[in-house]
């Protein structure tokens, strides 16, 4: 019975607990004058960050919201439109909730992929109350563990106030690594302007580092014959009067910005030589030019008869050299006034603008120079090429003509192309990990000048499309992509790639292979030669870049006599019936 009693009295104090302490609801504005900390009644937003919406994009420009603060998301909504490294991209949502913050506003630049730009939340949340992160860049997933004694790659601290991070300089524009040979100075010592601080091997020759700021060179990062980044630490200063010891050694190596810092002068761009074969950097030639020195007089003491900065105070030490007053500047002669100086060396005065127009790079041009780089880098290119008679090519385009059908000489190519890469399937390869891949269907890149650059849209299954099919899907590709309005199916993948520039009176040219295709083809334009009857006929070039990793040379042979045939007699390519066989035969 006593037990009985005992739940009984469990239920009811469970039961009516709770309401001993009712909960108290507050008007929001009264909650966030109680709470400083939103934390705790703030909504935490789920983030939106920057997408990588093609295969090379590193960065992207947003160019409009199609949403404001506020609104209702449902999945496959679009949210903005954003300009890539290839095309104006739009950019949708799969989870419904409403947009609370937009944090990257409208033609914002450079925005790097993984970079915060807006803040969604749930259909029933107030989004008016979303928690703002502290900062807006999505950081990337830690690395592995690193080795005992290797230096921390990441974004470095700032440094103290009176000490400075010195990165390896960038002192050739094709250097991306540098060795220090050897270090002129040593821990403690002091750094006066135009001091050489190392000897280090570029990609060109063995250059020197020289600083142009004063302090003590507190820590060398580096030890000599290290092979160094461009942008990694190399040694910390700090400014005089300091205690070098105490200096804040940096955790990580890694500068923000891996460029010449504006203290460091590469001194190979402004050495000089004397008539005695000598070689002196700027600071030097300043303190040559202040005290009246000639440099013929001053044996030096560096390495390959360089002269240094000290050996010049020293000389001015012996010798009680005294300063040059600067020479008083003169008013310019009849003969000065009838010869101006040139455009090069005119100094633009105060106040007046610059006659020099700077011209921002695009994204696309920048990914186009970086990607031809990488191309002409790591594929071993082998070019073959062809002539080709397009004497009967021109008389059936113009049969058509008065047919009103327009089809270039660039939509034979390109129909002669696709059917030449089914007979040659070694063509239509890609080259990943290592390996050669045959592809089986036939998609034929088209080179289209943009006024941002280069794109290469595709047109998807060439093989098996009619004359004017592919005629009038390049020419819609040509209208979307001068319009960035292509989508990154249009332009992403592709199996063989064709860059014409016969309609600007190329001739012949090389193209460089888009990886990972293994072949391109550059077409030039036509030409009228006299053949060996003396009779005039019109030639035309073809030029085959092929990857000799995945393409032999017999294998670019065959292919381009295909061509050739089809070209030469190319009426089956507007019946649109493939004898590519008996080409084949009568190539050989």
């Amino acid at each position: 019975m006593a037990h009985i009693i005992r739940s009984k009295f469990m239920l009811l104090s469970l039961k009516y607990a709770n309401r001993v302490a009712p909960r108290i609801f507050a008007p929001l504005k009264y909650q966030q004058l109680c709470f400083h900390t939103s934390g705790i009644l703030d909504v935490k937003g789920k983030e939106l960050l920057m997408p990588s919406l093609s295969p090379t994009m590193e960065s992207g420009t947003i160019v409009k919201w199609f949403k404001k603060e506020g609104d209702a998301i449902n999945p496959g909504d679009a949210i903005a439109d954003i300009q890539t490294d290839k095309a104006i991209v739009t950019m949708e949502v799969d989870d419904e909730g409403v947009l609370a913050k937009i944090i990257i506003p409208e033609g914002t630049k450079n925005i790097k992929v993984g970079t915060l730009i807006a803040l969604t939340v749930e259909a029933d949340e107030d989004w008016k109350t979303v928690e703002i992160p502290d900062k807006s860049v999505e950081t990337p997933p830690a690395a592995a563990a690193a080795p005992v004694g290797t230096p921390a790659i990441g974004k470095v601290e700032p440094p103290p106030p009176g000490q400075q991070n010195i990165p390896m300089p960038a002192l050739s524009p094709t250097m991306t690594t540098g060795t220090i040979v050897k270090w002129l100075k040593k821990e403690g010592d002091e750094i006066q302007p135009g001091d050489a601080l190392a000897d280090i091997q570029t990609d060109k020759a063995i250059m020197t580092f020289e600083l142009e700021e004063e302090g003590v060179l507190a820590k060398i990062l580096v030890p000599e014959g290290s092979e160094v980044k461009i942008g990694q630490l190399i040694a910390v200063t700090v400014e005089k009067g300091m205690d070098w010891k105490q200096a804040v050694i940096p955790t990580s190596t890694v500068a923000d910005t891996p460029v010449t810092p504006s203290s460091a002068q590469p001194t190979a761009a402004v050495d000089a030589k004397s008539s005695s074969g000598q070689v002196y950097g700027l600071a030097v030639k300043r303190l040559l030019e202040e005290y009246g020195l000639n440099s013929d007089s001053i044996k030096g003491t560096g390495r390959t008869n360089r002269i240094l900065k000290s050996d010049i105070l020293a000389y001015i030490q012996a010798h009680n050299v005294k300063r040059v007053p600067p020479k008083s500047a003169s008013t310019p002669t009849k003969t000065d006034q009838a010869h101006p100086p040139s455009l090069t060396t005119t100094s633009v005065p105060p106040g007046q603008p610059s006659p020099y127009k700077d011209i921002e790079i695009s994204n696309i041009r920048a990914v186009i120079a970086k990607r031809i780089g990488e191309s002409k880098r790591n594929i071993p290119h082998s070019y073959a090429n062809i002539d080709i008679t397009i004497d009967k090519l021109i008389e059936l385009r113009g049969k058509l003509k008065t047919e009103d059908i327009n089809v270039s000489v660039n939509d034979f190519v390109t129909k002669a192309v696709a059917h030449a890469l089914l007979e040659c399937p070694d063509i239509n390869t890609i080259y990943e990990n290592g390996q050669v891949v045959r592809v089986p269907k036939v998609d034929v890149c088209v080179a289209v000048a943009i006024p941002g650059g280069l794109i290469t849209p595709i047109v998807f299954d060439t093989a098996t499309k009619s004359l004017e099919d592919i005629s009038k899907n390049i020419r819609e590709l040509a209208i979307k992509a001068k319009n960035g309005q292509l989508k990154p199916h249009e332009f992403q993948g592709g199996t063989f790639s064709i860059s014409n520039l016969g309609m600007f009176g190329i001739k012949e040219f090389s193209a460089v292979i888009n990886p990972p295709q293994t072949a391109i083809l550059a077409v030039g334009s036509g030409r009228e030669e006299l053949d060996s009857s003396l009779a005039k006929v019109t030639k035309m070039t073809v030029k085959l870049s092929y990857d000799r990793r995945a393409i032999d040379e017999d294998q670019a042979a065959n292919f381009l006599a295909i061509v050739k045939a089809m070209l030469e007699d190319p009426a089956f390519l507007v019946a649109g019936k493939t004898q590519a066989s008996r080409y084949k035969r009568e190539a050989y």
